[in-house]
């Protein structure tokens, strides 16, 4: 029968080994809101518990005794997990990938420090605690390393890649298992070769960092080529605008004498009614050829930051396709935002692509637009048409959609990128058939 003595000494382990975890999960998710991840981290402490009743279960189920471990370690996987996804509002893939990734740091960590264990008493608990603390003390320290090499950024922007998230939640799960071997071998090796065994273990990890932030820069040149290449496409589209505002204008011009004709026949004999409604259907007219493509013309020419206009001009071609009627208003130049461009680009998508699909179900479907800059601050404003009823309490929940579950992006996503931006405020309201979100980015104190 095991003591209570036995039990916390056994409980301590992986208690410290999930606090491991979390520093690392910190790191690797490049996590600026501590604090705010730390106060779900309660929830987190049962796993522990739960790991140690089961490991001392399974040791005592005749033949289970040779894969208590595998089994222990499996359980950790799904509990954390699930933690992740929870704490984070990660997709089960990106959660499976994050928990992965700090897991190999902590693995190997654990192999690295495990000699810090041999020989201590299992029946005291005192000896126990320094080395633990010196074990969580070394994590920190790497995490604190990894923020400084912006590992976590770069691990972002791989667990972001929403072509294949189920491909790299495998290939880390794959990394884990062999670090997690790694560990079970350690017992068999023999003291002359463990300095070569910590070598290897270390290089390995080194390796595995390197290889994700090779696969990560891969994947932001492959996302760069393709904006530059819808740069290149917009401006394509830019400049059949431009051909259409050309010959319109020269329409314009070779009917001139012929409506100033009309016209002055008309002011001749009095037809001041005529006159003007004349003139005001000359004016809608133009308004409609000409007007809108110069205002929108003029407009982007203010969008300065080429991310952006490509996501603009992007937007405006497939609400044209679709019948949308679109203003748009950038009245001074935007020519910088206090954020990672990226991140505002995926943020404006999000806004513009919810405000097209709320648009188009509306008998007049029409989206404005209004982005303006000043004193370093960038305010951008999307406002639609809408017909459905809002759910304030779901609507920033996973694939929250008016049309039922699984059809919308949602605005989660959305919310989880303006968490680790505090100067940037979103605001989001609706009345009257008019669904508007705005937000707000603060330029450098």
């Amino acid at each position: 029968m095991i003591s209570f003595t036995n039990f916390l000494v056994l409980f301590l382990d992986p208690l410290t080994g999930h606090l491991t975890l979390t520093v690392y999960l910190m790191a690797v998710t490049d996590e600026h809101a501590v604090w705010k991840r730390l106060k779900k981290l309660p929830l987190l402490l049962l796993s522990p518990l739960i790991i140690t009743l089961l490991s001392i279960g399974l040791y005592y189920v005749p033949g289970l005794q040779t894969i208590w471990y595998y089994i222990s370690s499996l359980s950790i996987l799904v509990l954390c997990s699930l933690w992740v996804q929870w704490t984070w509002r990660f997709k089960l893939w990106q959660a499976l990938a994050a928990t992965c990734m700090a897991g190999i740091f902590q693995v190997a960590e654990s192999t690295l420090s495990r000699v810090l264990l041999w020989n201590l008493p299992l029946n005291e608990i005192m000896p126990h605690i320094p080395v633990f603390g010196i074990y969580l003390g070394i994590s920190i320290l790497v995490s604190l390393l990894l923020y400084k090499l912006r590992f976590g950024a770069w691990f972002r922007l791989l667990l972001d890649n929403e072509s294949a998230p189920w491909q790299t939640a495998l290939l880390l799960l794959a990394l884990e298992v062999v670090m997690e071997i790694c560990l079970r071998l350690l017992s068999g090796v023999q003291s002359k070769f463990l300095a070569l065994y910590y070598l290897l273990v270390a290089a390995m990890v080194i390796l595995i960092a390197m290889l994700i932030i090779y696969l990560a820069q891969q994947f932001d040149s492959a996302r760069k080529l393709q904006m530059q290449q819808d740069v290149i496409a917009q401006q394509q589209l830019y400049e059949q605008d431009l051909e259409t505002i050309r010959r319109e204008v020269r329409t314009f011009r070779h009917d001139y004498k012929n409506l100033l004709a009309g016209l002055s026949q008309q002011a001749g004999a009095g037809e001041l009614k005529k006159l003007r409604h004349t003139l005001s259907e000359l004016d809608v007219g133009f308004e409609l050829r000409l007007g809108n493509k110069i205002q929108t013309t003029a407009q982007i020419g203010n969008l300065q930051i080429p991310e952006v206009r490509s996501l603009m001009l992007n937007k405006l071609t497939i609400m044209q396709n679709k019948g949308i009627e679109c203003v748009l208003e950038v009245l001074y130049p935007v020519m910088a935002v206090n954020m990672d461009v990226w991140d505002f680009v995926r943020c404006l998508g999000i806004l513009i692509e919810n405000a097209i699909e709320a648009a188009l179900d509306t008998k007049q479907p029409w989206v404005e637009i209004v982005l303006l800059s000043q004193n370093g601050q960038v305010f951008f404003r999307v406002s639609n048409s809408y017909i459905n009823t809002v759910e304030p309490g779901k609507m920033w929940n996973d694939d929250w959609s008016t049309k039922g579950v699984g059809r919308g992006l949602g605005l989660s996503s959305y919310q989880h990128i303006l968490e680790s931006y505090p100067n940037a405020s979103p605001c989001t309201s609706w009345e009257n058939g008019v669904f508007v979100q705005e937000l707000t980015v603060e330029g450098r104190p």
